[in-house]
């Protein structure tokens, strides 16, 4: 095992090309991601707050079938995940987008406009 190895299975961040700025990123993408798991976590108290008692009859004129009961778990479950993959939306500023290839960056269409 080489000494990069080590570095890199004990690093929390492993940075995949030398731009320090993906570090941003790895900071962004965290916070969205801690953001998206306190919202999964108050939407599944909320629901267990309202759908527990209404199905174990508490409000008593007013109570859940457990054929409801079922399919609104399912559907709170099913709107955690969603939630979840919504994640894959979010814009980060220190992540960049790749390039296409041929395309010029900006230092060499600088570069270029100077020797011209």
């Amino acid at each position: 095992m080489r000494r990069s190895d080590v570095a890199m299975e004990s690093a929390q961040v492993v940075l995949m090309k030398s731009d320090p700025y993906d570090i941003v990123g790895a900071i962004e993408l965290s916070r969205a991601t801690l953001r998206k798991m306190h919202q999964n976590l108050w939407w599944a108290v909320g629901y267990n707050v309202i759908a527990f008692p209404l199905a174990a009859g508490v409000f008593y004129p007013f109570t859940l079938s457990p054929e409801i009961a079922a399919l609104s778990m399912s559907g709170s479950s099913a709107v955690v995940a969603i939630n979840a993959l919504l994640l894959k939306r979010t814009k980060l500023a220190g992540i960049r987008q790749a390039r296409s290839a041929g395309a010029p960056t900006a230092g060499e269409s600088v570069a270029a406009g100077v020797s011209a």
